[in-house]
């Protein structure tokens, strides 16, 4: 897949999350990916408009930042178009219908609006209004870049988070890399599963645990006795907070690496490539 990325003059900034809208940055992407499974363009451009009492997005008045994502894909008829962010309605096999509804939810939390228009054989286009702040933080922008999916060793991958649609947005990338993807919910669940696959013979590639479960066995506690199952085990930590003194001295605590949320596809994919290539050469000297 070709990116290109086209921003406007003086591109305003918005106030957000900046964890929430990279997960509705990183679904609208996956969609755009699993579209084109032949290849094709997605082009991501923004730039700053202004809204009357009357627009058709039925926001109040004022100065909002425009990003769109329009791909190449095989497109959608219009009646699947009034569904598409509703709660469990989904199209793919295996899908939760999740994705795409937790786009609609956080975009409008954040005093937005996002729409879709859509042809058959034609592609897809995701527009959003984000209110803006009025500061100007870019000059005009274009980059044009390719995606480097699949070129790897592929494996079995565990992911560990309390958040379903961190779960959801892991897994989607990860099996789009190529990668076989077993998720859970908090340490003890990793750690029965990591003890299952050491004991038949078939153990995981690496381990992204989240720092943090509230309630429960984070990452910092499960990896400890991961290490005592298998002291060749490959851990990546992972938490929003990325001040944190684990993720700041990661290999002290037994992880080989550490990865930000919201999970990056080209960080994944290059921790991941290191980690498949360290396992092929183990391979050799076995």
């Amino acid at each position: 897949m070709i990116g290109k990325i086209r921003f406007a003059e003086g591109l305003h900034a918005i106030e957000a999350d900046e964890g929430q809208m990279g997960q509705v940055f990183h679904n609208i992407v996956l969609n755009a990916v699993q579209a084109m499974p032949g290849g094709g363009t997605l082009v991501v451009s923004a730039d700053n408009v202004t809204l009357t009492g009357d627009n058709s997005q039925a926001l109040p008045p004022g100065n909002y930042v425009r990003v769109v994502f329009a791909d190449e894909g095989h497109g959608m008829p219009e009646e699947l178009q009034h569904k598409i962010f509703d709660p469990y309605f989904t199209t793919k096999p295996g899908g939760s219908g999740l994705g795409l509804a937790s786009v609609h939810s956080i975009v409008k939390k954040h005093g937005g609006n996002v729409q879709v228009r859509s042809l058959v054989g034609r592609g897809t286009d995701f527009t959003f209004y984000l209110p803006s702040i009025g500061a100007a933080v870019l000059g005009p922008t274009e980059i044009e870049a390719t995606s480097e999916g699949g070129r790897h060793a592929g494996g079995a991958v565990l992911v560990m988070d309390d958040d379903e649609l961190i779960q959801i947005l892991a897994t989607q990338i990860l099996e789009h890399l190529g990668y076989q993807v077993t998720a859970c919910a908090n340490g003890e669940e990793a750690v029965a599963l990591y003890g299952k696959a050491v004991g038949t013979g078939t153990p995981f590639l690496a381990a992204v645990m989240d720092l943090t479960i509230p309630g429960g066995m984070g990452g910092k506690e499960a990896a400890q006795q991961i290490l005592a199952l298998d002291p060749a085990v490959r851990l990546i930590v992972s938490s929003g907070y990325s001040n944190d003194e684990v993720m700041a001295d990661y290999a002290r605590y037994g992880f080989c690496a550490a990865i930000a949320k919201p999970y990056r596809v080209a960080e994944l994919t290059a921790v991941l490539a290191g980690m498949a290539e360290a396992e092929a050469q183990a391979q050799v000297l076995r």
